[in-house]
């Protein structure tokens, strides 16, 4: 039997900027020439170990469910650009959502955190677009070359310096502190009635100038 060799890491590159209008923006996309690739509701669960060794190492492991059931591991990637959030990606499709739960008990993981979103992909070229729903508000995430990224931002009309660099579960820790929530599920009907307003937030989370 010949061996197997893995193949060379993916590197997700990426920025998200705060939509306050984000119909607008959408409309924007379709301009340029952005082809919809529909919308749809994510279900997602975090996986960590007993002793929490992804979380305190900044590595994500999760099961995702949408169209399809979804596999993913992140972790920091490396020498990354500062200008950009930068992660190691390593992804497959699975199956069956509940089996793949039993393998990951398994393995000695458990669920430690449930966040949903709304989320309408777009692509241009090798770009894509996600026009994302949180709980907390609308964002836009620009994927693709640092390149394609920079001039996607400059297409839209998108202040460069205003562009987040955190994920929406930081995003989501943030607004736990400053509102003392005492949940840590990130899903719609922790949200509903609740009086958290993310925009006395937003200046110390976006990246300011670079590149």
């Amino acid at each position: 039997m010949s061996a197997m060799t893995a193949s060379a890491p993916m590197i997700e590159t990426e920025v998200k900027f705060h939509l306050p209008d984000p119909g607008a923006l959408r409309t924007q996309l379709l301009a340029l020439g952005a082809q919809s690739l529909g919308r749809c509701r994510e279900h997602n669960l975090r996986f960590d170990a007993p002793d929490r060794r992804l979380s305190q190492g900044r590595s994500l492991l999760r099961l995702r469910q949408d169209r399809h059931c979804t596999l993913t591991f992140k972790s920091a990637a490396p020498e990354a650009d500062p200008a950009f959030k930068q992660m190691v990606e390593l992804e497959v499709q699975v199956s069956d959502f509940e089996r793949m739960l039993s393998v990951l008990a398994a393995l000695g993981f458990e669920p430690v955190q449930t966040y949903e979103k709304w989320r309408e992909s777009f692509q241009m070229g090798d770009t894509v677009f996600c026009l994302d729903e949180l709980p907390y508000g609308h964002f836009l995430e620009i994927e693709g070359s640092p390149e394609a990224i920079v001039a996607a931002g400059e297409s839209l009309g998108l202040p460069w310096e205003k562009r987040i660099l955190l994920t929406y579960l930081d995003i989501f820790e943030r607004l736990r502190q400053q509102y003392a929530l005492t949940f840590d599920d990130l899903t719609f009907d922790r949200f509903r009635r609740l009086p958290v307003d993310l925009a006395p937030l937003l200046p110390e989370m976006e990246a300011g100038p670079g590149r």
